[in-house]
């Protein structure tokens, strides 16, 4: 009974942040902070809605001084509600051509200056990766990625694409790691207490230097560093 009488909540709270979303999008469209501001619509009623008690140690993405692209790992479509608490000012997303679709959401994306990518079309793939390079070397915004390109379900990380790599050493910047813990298999959204979450960014990976020839030693150290991350973060939660 709790778990429908919080999706229903869910509902409207996704009706209403996303009719707040557009209206400030329109009020300033393709503002490139909109992103995080809508973010933190989404995440903080929801949060409460779903009782998810959040630890976030966020200290070396704080730290950045310049646009990096963010690679974070992809559960579910809860991920909108956990990441959102932490998204950094001016950080744009990449997302999928056919989000615009989303009622209501769809448009706050596009308004919020996000990346929408035809990942079916090649050519419309290359544009955008080089709108994404121009936007990180002369527009001061960090790119968030998720570089599995699909949700993993709480299991292990799934292989990476290179799209996010490629924008990394295409604009000379570095790559940060934000890693959340498997909370998609410990949820309990009919419980009062939804259940704990930890949100880890790791140390900067520098692309100086770097050229495509690198990509796959850089994907599988990126990798790697997340996946022990992610392990490490559980295990701190089944213990406590």
């Amino acid at each position: 009974m709790l778990f429908v009488f919080r999706m229903l909540l869910m509902g409207l709270h996704f009706f209403v942040a996303g009719v707040l979303g557009v209206l400030l999008g329109l009020c300033r469209p393709f503002n490139p902070d909109n992103s995080r501001l809508c973010a933190r619509l989404y995440a903080w009623p929801a949060m409460c809605i779903l009782r998810l008690r959040l630890k976030a140690e966020m200290g070396p993405l704080l730290k950045q001084s310049q646009p990096c692209v963010i690679v974070a790992n992809h559960q579910s479509n809860y991920d909108l509600f956990i990441f959102g608490n932490v998204v950094p000012p001016r950080t744009v997303c990449i997302g999928k051509k056919s989000l615009k679709w989303v009622p209501l959401f769809g448009q706050l994306f596009w308004l919020a200056g996000n990346v929408l990518i035809d990942r079916g079309n090649a050519q419309k793939a290359r544009q955008s990766m080089l709108t994404t390079t121009d936007t990180l070397q002369h527009r001061d915004t960090s790119i968030w990625v998720f570089p599995e390109g699909t949700r993993n379900l709480g299991e292990d990380l799934l292989p990476f694409k290179k799209g996010a790599f490629q924008m990394a050493i295409a604009a000379g910047v570095p790559i940060v790691p934000v890693c959340v813990s498997s909370y998609i298999k410990h949820m309990q959204l009919n419980r009062w207490r939804g259940g704990k979450i930890m949100i880890r960014s790791l140390p900067a990976i520098p692309t100086d230097g770097l050229s495509l020839d690198d990509i796959p030693l850089l994907m599988s150290q990126c990798h790697a560093q997340m996946q022990a991350c992610i392990d490490s973060m559980d295990q701190q939660l089944q213990a406590a």
